[in-house]
Order: structure tokens, then C-alpha cells, then sequence
């Protein structure tokens, strides 16, 4: 049993040689052509209108050894932080590794950011916020941090509850946190008093440390990430088990059965935080 060869339908674009299977010489020319294209482009790094993302990526890495993080140039050139972190770390949330190509358009506008034009324009406020808590969790008072960052001691206030901040004061804050992260306050010129309050101070609020940041300096300039600084597993349980029992009316031992624990641990964890403690829902 033969199968027949369907005709196709026109002869201009590649279609008639793959989906057809024809064999006219015209085509099988403009086959190879464009194959050799592909060929030729795939070799320069361009394919289908995008370019490697190595210099990209490389290029990142020499502005973060600089100063200038993600946020920074999400901020300069206008894309997202996820799209500048993309190329650098692999998004595990969306369980795809490093960004590898992108379009020419974008990396024009990435390669274009320099430590003489990153400053301009405004940045995410989050990681002045982080630094100047952290610094203050490791004893330093605001108005040390402000010496040091050459702002006012007002303005330190200010920046712990801004949205966006100028990539200028972004940048002093930075670098008086690098300065600072490594000295103990009271070695440096901070009253043991002082010293203590602006730890209490931190304690109170539960900011996370200079310690909790060092691993995490990818993202400390990410206003995304959460911290889950001093969260503990028997808050995490009983903020769930709260939940479960309220809204599905469940005791705590079928709460305990859903969540994977045993009603003990349930009911440690109501006793260490008795503002979720419940029996069942109403």
C-alpha cells in the first residue's frame, strides 16, 4: 500500500519542503539557505532574534562586584528585579535554571548601565531598610549610621519606611553598611548604653541580622522576598493550625492529622503562642 504525496498548497516559505516533503529545486535552495543561516547565526550567538545571555550575565556580576546590585539596574533600565536576577541565579519558583539568551533589546539596555549612570532615578527602598536594621540589630544607633552614610540622622528614620529611594542615598547607605557590618559599635566611638538600646530596639522589632543577610545578599535589595527571620516551626504550626480549624472546623487532632504533626506539638505550639490558639471553629 502506497501513501500519497500531498500536493502543496504554494512554494513560497518552507512549508512545501517540510511539511510536504517537496523536492522542487527552488525549494530544497531555500531550505539549505536558511538552514546555513541558522547555521551561521547559531555560531554568532543570535538565533531567532536573541543573543547569548553570558555577557549579560557577566557584565551583572562586574557592576554587583561594584556596588551595583539587581534593584540598581532594575531600577536604571526599567525592567523587573526577577528579569535582572534571571541571568544570574536560576528561578527555582518557576523550576527553570539561568536565563541563557535574550533579546538583543534588552541586553543593549543592561550593558548600557555603568557605575557613572546607575545613580539616576530612584531604587526599591527595601534594601536601605534592611541594611540600616540590620545595622542597628548589631548595635548601632541611627545616628551613627547617618555619620557614616553622610545623610541626616532624620533621614535614616525616613529610610525605614520608604517604598523608593534615590539610587544616591541607596548607594551611601550601602556603603556604610560594608564599612560598618564587620566592627563591634562599641570599639568605634557608640556608648555601651547606646549600643545595648539599639539592639533591644532591633530584638523588639525582630529584624534580622547583619549574619542573616550575609547569606542572603541576592536578595536583600528584593522587595519580593519576605524574611523569615525568627519565625520558628511552632509558629509556622500554629498560624496553620489555626487556619485548618477555623475554616474547616476540624479538632486539633484532625488539624494535627492535615498539617502532619501530632496533637502534642499542636499543642505546644497554641501554649509558645496563644494569639492563634483555638479548639474549633465556630
Amino acid at each position: 500500500m502506497t501513501t500519497a504525496v500531498r500536493e502543496a498548497p504554494h512554494h513560497r516559505n518552507l512549508t512545501c519542503y517540510t511539511d510536504y516533503r517537496c523536492r522542487r529545486t527552488e525549494c530544497v535552495e531555500r531550505y539549505n539557505e536558511r538552514n546555513m543561516a541558522r547555521l551561521r547565526a547559531k555560531k554568532a550567538g543570535i538565533w531567532d532574534g536573541f543573543v547569548d545571555a553570558e555577557p549579560v550575565r557577566q557584565h551583572l556580576l562586574q557592576l554587583e562586584a561594584a556596588g551595583i546590585g539587581p534593584g540598581w539596574v532594575a531600577a536604571t533600565t526599567g525592567l523587573s528585579i526577577q528579569t535582572i536576577r534571571d541571568f544570574l541565579v536560576p528561578n527555582i519558583s518557576r523550576g527553570r535554571g539561568r536565563r541563557q539568551r535574550t533579546s538583543p533589546d534588552m541586553a543593549a539596555k543592561i550593558l548600557a548601565v555603568t557605575e557613572e549612570n546607575h545613580l539616576r532615578g530612584k531604587v526599591p527602598g527595601a534594601g536601605s531598610a534592611r541594611r540600616i536594621k540590620a545595622l542597628v540589630a548589631a548595635g548601632w544607633p541611627l545616628k551613627h549610621i547617618a555619620v557614616h552614610a553622610e545623610l541626616s540622622p532624620p533621614n535614616m528614620t525616613d529610610l525605614l519606611h520608604r517604598e523608593t529611594v534615590y539610587a544616591s542615598t541607596a548607594k551611601a547607605v550601602a556603603s556604610a553598611y560594608e564599612g560598618l557590618k564587620g566592627l563591634k559599635p562599641e570599639r568605634h566611638g557608640v556608648d555601651k548604653v547606646q549600643a545595648k538600646r539599639a539592639r533591644n530596639w532591633a530584638d523588639r522589632q525582630n529584624w534580622p541580622t547583619v549574619a542573616y543577610w550575609a547569606e542572603r545578599m541576592d536578595v536583600i535589595d528584593d522587595p519580593d522576598f519576605e524574611p523569615l527571620y525568627g519565625i520558628t516551626r511552632r509558629l509556622i504550626v500554629a498560624q496553620d493550625a489555626n487556619e485548618v480549624m477555623r475554616f474547616s472546623g476540624l479538632n486539633r487532632e484532625a488539624a494535627a492529622a492535615r498539617l502532619g504533626v501530632s496533637k502534642a506539638y499542636i499543642d505546644h505550639a497554641f501554649r509558645d503562642h496563644p494569639e492563634y490558639a483555638v479548639e474549633v471553629a465556630a
